[in-house]
């Protein structure tokens, strides 16, 4: 289904899952797919191992409800990057919008980044989030990445250059430069910067689109064990693409996992100032974007 007037071409939402989500943060994020002024011709739900009885029951409650919705099972829990691997892979559409199972896409999200993808010219579509503590009003910070291709290329070198939740994706593009690889909590990273590394353009619509939970696991994942070797590796990869030197590669490990290394309460508050973008008291949060559509940005 398409909005009044408008024509797009097929879209599948992928949401991969796993027993950790509350069932109540997945059927808010599920419902908030549901209710899109364009609404996404395939639903593809992928279970990351057995999720329990409680998620279960959502799961077949939107399946009963909505006959676009499939399920995927996966046997154990890999990790998010095999759930979304297998989701791409088995994709109908060329179109994939990543949905997280804890997140909420305001109305217009498929619409607006499906208008950007109309004309075929970019690989990843992303967009601004809300970011949101408990209540989902309780909007505490906007994440705003690089909003043009060059800045895109520039911004690669060093971070995540697209907020993952967001991510509208050219399935044909992420296939043919190898898919979604395991870098714990870094995949998408690394498939951005395979992207960049293979020419195709990405873009960032200042819009906010999604509502991200930024719970406490947010920076705990930040700091977790093995983080180290993630990030070493990541840095490596960025090399062997060509995307940077041996030099900037040391450089970039150094100040990313610096960063990781803080106390918890030292890095939440680290991560307010760097990366979001606060409302000022009686102005909307459009209002604090810089002149150069760059606001502050996360990718460490």
């Amino acid at each position: 289904m398409t909005a009044v007037g408008e024509s797009f071409e097929p879209i599948t939402v992928v949401i991969p899952v796993y027993s950790g989500v509350a069932p109540s943060h997945l059927r808010s994020a599920l419902v908030s797919m549901r209710d899109q002024t364009l609404r996404a011709d395939e639903i593809l739900i992928v279970e990351d191992g057995p999720l329990g009885a409680g998620l279960d029951a959502v799961v077949a409650e939107l399946i009963a409800s909505d006959s676009t919705v499939r399920r995927i099972s996966l046997s154990q829990n890999r990790g998010v990057a095999y759930a979304m691997q297998a989701g791409i892979e088995a994709a109908r559409n060329r179109w994939v919008a990543r949905m997280d199972a804890d997140d909420i896409s305001l109305p217009n999200r498929l619409a607006a980044q499906a208008q950007a993808a109309a004309g075929g010219r970019y690989a990843a579509i992303g967009a601004a989030m809300l970011e949101f503590e408990g209540d989902e009003e309780n909007i505490v910070g906007l994440r705003v990445m690089p909003l043009t291709e060059e800045r895109i290329r520039r911004y690669v070198l060093t971070n995540s250059p697209i907020n993952n939740p967001t991510l509208f994706l050219d399935r044909d593009a992420a296939l043919a430069v190898g898919g979604v690889r395991h870098i714990p909590n870094m995949e998408d990273y690394d498939l951005f910067a395979r992207l960049a590394a293979g020419g195709y353009p990405m873009l960032n619509l200042a819009e906010p689109l999604v509502l991200f939970r930024a719970d406490p696991a947010m920076f705990k994942r930040r700091s977790a064990k093995g983080m180290f070797a993630a990030e070493l590796q990541m840095q490596r990869n960025l090399r062997s693409y060509s995307l940077i030197g041996t030099p900037r590669m040391y450089v970039n490990l150094l100040v990313r996992s610096a960063f990781r290394a803080l106390p918890q309460r030292a890095l939440r508050i680290s991560y307010a100032l760097l990366f979001r973008v606060r409302p000022a008291r009686g102005k909307g949060l459009g209002s604090k974007l810089n002149g150069k559509g760059t606001a502050k940005s996360d990718g460490l």
